[in-house]
C-alpha cells in the first residue's frame, strides 16, 4: 500500500497496525468483487466461467517482518508498505492457460486498477519449476477522511498449477528451503508433466467446443 503518513515499529502503534489491515482487506474485498463481476459477465456473454475458484489471504505479521528482515529492512509500517507487495493477495484459479492470459487482459482493463508490475511465470518458469501468472496492482480506498492507494498481489493459474504449488509450498516449510536435491529434482519433473497435462486438456476442450458447434450445425440443416 502507498502509505503517506506513518513510519512506527509494527508493534509501536496498534492503532495504526489496524487502519493497515483494515484497509488491506478493503482492497481484497474491491478487487475479488470486480473478479466476481467479470466471471459473472463472461458467463453471460460466453456461457462459461473462466474462474474455477478463487482465494484469498492476508500476509501474517511474523511472515511481514521476517520478508522485511530478509530484505535488510526495519520493522515499519511505512517499509512494510513500501517493501512488502504480497501482504494482500489473490490467488485465482481457471481450467485453462488460455483463461489466465483472458483474464489478465480484463483485470488490466480495469480503469480504477494501476497495473504496477506483470511476471509471466508461465512462459518463463522460476529454477524450481513454478508456474503462474503474477500481477500487482494498486486499488483506491475510500475511506471518510481520505483516499488510500492499496497494492494486491494477484496470481492466476491453473488446476495443475496450484496443485503443484500447493505440494511446493508444503515440501518448502518442511525442509526450511533446503530440500534434498532428489526431491527438488522429482520436483521440476512434475512441473513438467503439469505443463503436458495444461496443454492436452486444453487441446480436448477445443475438441470438445468443435464437436459441439457442428453438431448444431447439423441440427440447424
Amino acid at each position: 500500500m502507498i502509505h503517506r503518513t506513518h513510519n512506527l515499529a509494527i508493534g509501536e502503534d496498534v492503532d495504526s497496525w489496524k487502519t493497515m489491515m483494515l484497509i488491506y482487506n478493503s482492497a481484497l474485498k474491491e478487487v475479488g468483487t470486480k473478479l466476481e463481476i467479470l466471471n459473472d459477465e463472461f458467463q453471460h456473454i460466453h456461457q462459461y466461467n473462466p474462474i474455477e475458484y478463487i482465494k484469498s489471504r492476508i500476509k501474517s505479521p511474523e511472515s511481514i517482518v521476517k520478508k522485511l528482515k530478509r530484505g535488510g529492512h526495519e520493522s515499519t509500517i511505512s517499509n512494510m508498505t513500501e517493501f512488502v507487495n504480497d501482504i494482500a493477495g489473490i490467488r485465482i484459479v481457471c481450467s485453462f492457460v488460455s483463461d489466465i492470459y483472458r483474464l489478465a487482459e480484463m483485470i488490466g482493463r480495469q480503469n480504477d486498477l494501476t497495473v504496477v508490475s506483470l511476471k509471466d511465470y508461465i512462459k518463463h518458469p522460476k529454477q524450481s519449476g513454478y508456474k503462474s501468472y503474477h500481477m500487482l496492482v494498486t486499488v483506491p480506498i475510500f475511506l471518510s477522511d481520505r483516499v488510500e492507494d492499496a497494492k494486491v498481489e494477484i496470481q492466476i493459474r491453473t488446476i495443475a498449477m496450484d496443485f503443484w504449488a500447493s505440494l511446493e509450498h508444503k515440501i518448502y516449510y518442511k525442509f526450511e528451503g533446503n530440500a534434498p536435491d532428489y526431491i527438488s529434482r522429482d520436483l521440476r519433473e512434475c512441473s513438467g508433466l503439469v505443463s503436458m497435462l495444461d496443454a492436452k486438456m486444453l487441446t480436448l476442450n477445443d475438441a470438445i467446443i468443435r464437436a459441439k458447434e457442428e453438431q448444431a450445425g447439423k441440427q440447424k440443416r
